[in-house]
This record gives C-alpha cells, sequence and structure tokens, in this order.
C-alpha cells in the first residue's frame, strides 16, 4: 500500500491523502500520534547520516540538503538546468556537499525514489538525473502505466523483473521514506518541492545558479 501526495507544483500549497493498511497503517499511526512530540533519537534531519545519498567532499564547509519529489516538474528544471553548474562550481572544488533526499508527493515519485534505493550508490547519481531528464516518459497517474516505463529505464541498466517488482514491494523501504518524510515535516514544516536547506536555513522552490550563488557565495565570504 502507498502514501499518496499530490501538489499543484506552481504552489507551495498540497495535500495528502493516505491510502494504507496493514503494518503501514499501524507505522503511520504511530509517527502521527506519538513522534510528533517525541526527539526522535536526538536525531535532527541537519545530520548526514551513512544512509544519506551525496555528492562532495564531506568536509566541505557548506551543506545543501535538497528534499525532492521524483514527479516534480520544478525539481527536474533544477536537476536538469542548475545541478550540474552548482556541482561544476561549488561542489567539485570542495566548497558544497550536496544531500539528495526523497519527498514523494505521488505513486511515480514514490516508485522512482524506491528504485534508486535499490541500485548500487556508484550508478546512483546517473540514474536520478536520468529519471528526471526522462520524467515525461514515465511519470502517468495511471499506475500501471508507471510501472511499465519505469521498468524500461531500469531494464536499459540491467535491472531484472524480479529485482524491479522486489524493490517496489519492499515495505521496509516505503516505511523508511515515509519516516524521512514525516521527520521533514516535523522539524522544518516542508510543504513543496524543490526545498533547499543550507547550513540550516530553508529556502522553498527552485532555485537557478545566479541565486544559489548568491547564497553560497555570502556563506563562504563571512
Amino acid at each position: 500500500m502507498y502514501l499518496y501526495f499530490f501538489d499543484s507544483e506552481l504552489t507551495t500549497e498540497f495535500f495528502f491523502i493516505a491510502i494504507l493498511s496493514g503494518a503501514l497503517l499501524s507505522f503511520f499511526i504511530f509517527l502521527l500520534f506519538f513522534s510528533l512530540n517525541a526527539n526522535s533519537g536526538d536525531h535532527s534531519v541537519l545530520e548526514i547520516t551513512d544512509n544519506d545519498f551525496y555528492i562532495g567532499d564531506i568536509d566541505a564547509p557548506i551543506t545543501i540538503i535538497e528534499y525532492a519529489s521524483m514527479s516534480c516538474s520544478h525539481c527536474a528544471d533544477f536537476h536538469n538546468d542548475t545541478l550540474e553548474d552548482l556541482k561544476s562550481e561549488y561542489i567539485d572544488t570542495g566548497k558544497v556537499k550536496f544531500v539528495f533526499r526523497d519527498f514523494p508527493f505521488n505513486y511515480p515519485a514514490l516508485a522512482g525514489s524506491m528504485m534508486l534505493r535499490c541500485i548500487p550508490s556508484e550508478v546512483k547519481y546517473d540514474y536520478m538525473n536520468a529519471l528526471y531528464k526522462l520524467q515525461k516518459s514515465w511519470v502517468f497517474r495511471d499506475q500501471g502505466k508507471t510501472r511499465t516505463e519505469l521498468y524500461k529505464i531500469m531494464q536499459s541498466g540491467g535491472m531484472q523483473q524480479d529485482e524491479f517488482d522486489s524493490c517496489l514491494s519492499d515495505i521496509n523501504l516505503e516505511n523508511d521514506l515515509l519516516e524521512d518524510v514525516m521527520n521533514a515535516q516535523r522539524e522544518f514544516n516542508i510543504r513543496s518541492t524543490p526545498t533547499f536547506i543550507v547550513n540550516g536555513i530553508l529556502y522553498s522552490g527552485n532555485k537557478n545558479i545566479k541565486e544559489f550563488r548568491q547564497i553560497i557565495d555570502k556563506i563562504l565570504s563571512q
């Protein structure tokens, strides 16, 4: 069963429809009624863990955390138009560590995020960018069509049908994604994608390279 989020992509408002059952329903209820007031093990979303997917120097002076939905057109715009400039100017030069985090709004975004967690880390960056570039070819309201077209992309890299099906049916993985979403909402009240947290400061909405230069250069000059 899946947790569905829907957003307008043109505003910062969104609503969610939860379609849950079994263990996932119990998990959601636990998070909703108990974890909002819990300390969550003293773990802040600002902390980078071994499970995080990031590029750049771990000791870079600036950390950018991106929360993105793989079905979000504005997220695709950032990845297709801005990320490579940001990478060449600030990430590859050791100034920025960039952390990619999932914030799925709907079934296609959830499926895409799960796929990225089921492939080797050394190819994750290329697959992620490929999914954003090909977004219009696999993101559909029809779940069956989404699965079919998404599998075609994953199959091109060598993933077999049984591996694909096993990944999408992994309830533990789905729960991990849900927990990450809840943690981000609780600590930073994230309500749209993409959202960027730069050294602890939240910036909502897509940003072009000029805007990132202003943010980053100001920090570096301090």
